[in-house]
């Protein structure tokens, strides 16, 4: 499917709510309770998610202004914000994430048709234009909500965003075959995550 930078935009809003309205119903256990990433607690994949808006609102500046701004200083500072999750109460860990991301909503608002097309360069050296930063949004939000592992699945995610994310993730993985099966399961299966497909190969963890 060919997505837009407002279906990405949208795929984000629903990712951002399905996830502060899991994280607002967790106590200082349930922060500290392991999520569906291996070695992660909830309280590291929260200050991940967070730390990403921060990062993504760095690219937003850069597009407004054409100034260089990485989305991190270094490849340190990433994991320097996922690390200091578990020691952050319950309340910095609900707060954090509903601030980041409401920045990050409004840096995109205000960029023009002119400064959505400038380029900018992702954490993993990407050269994209600003259009793509919803999309990379909307990955981390919806996919993380489900590995929060508080009841949200792949089939509460939207159809348009499963669709687009298959496509990705398949291209990536430069697979031409896929196993037969509802969508939102072929797309956990895709990124590696717990589905219920009989008989598919097991692939490694992705995003």
């Amino acid at each position: 499917m060919t997505r837009t930078a407002a279906d990405a935009r949208e795929w984000a809003r629903t990712g951002t709510e399905l996830l502060l309205d899991a994280v607002a119903g967790l106590d200082e256990a349930g922060f500290r309770a392991p999520c569906v990433l291996p070695g992660w607690t909830r309280g590291h994949l929260v200050a991940h998610v967070a730390a990403n808006a921060d990062a993504l609102g760095n690219l937003v500046h850069w597009a407004a202004t054409g100034e260089r701004t990485p989305m991190y200083a270094s490849p340190e500072e990433r994991a320097v914000g996922i690390a200091k999750g578990p020691a952050l109460s319950a309340g910095e860990l609900r707060s954090w994430p509903a601030a980041s991301a409401r920045r990050l909503t409004e840096g995109l608002g205000r960029l023009t048709d002119e400064q959505w097309h400038r380029e900018v360069v992702t954490a993993q050296g990407r050269t994209v234009p600003a259009t793509e930063i919803p999309w990379m949004r909307a990955r981390e939000v919806c996919v993380h909500a489900v590995d929060l592992g508080t009841g949200i699945t792949f089939a509460d995610l939207p159809s348009g965003f499963l669709t687009a994310l298959s496509d990705e993730i398949r291209a990536k993985r430069g697979l031409t075959v896929l196993p037969d099966g509802p969508l939102p399961e072929v797309a956990a299966w895709l990124a590696g995550r717990p589905h219920s497909l009989a008989d598919a190969p097991e692939l490694g963890p992705w995003l």
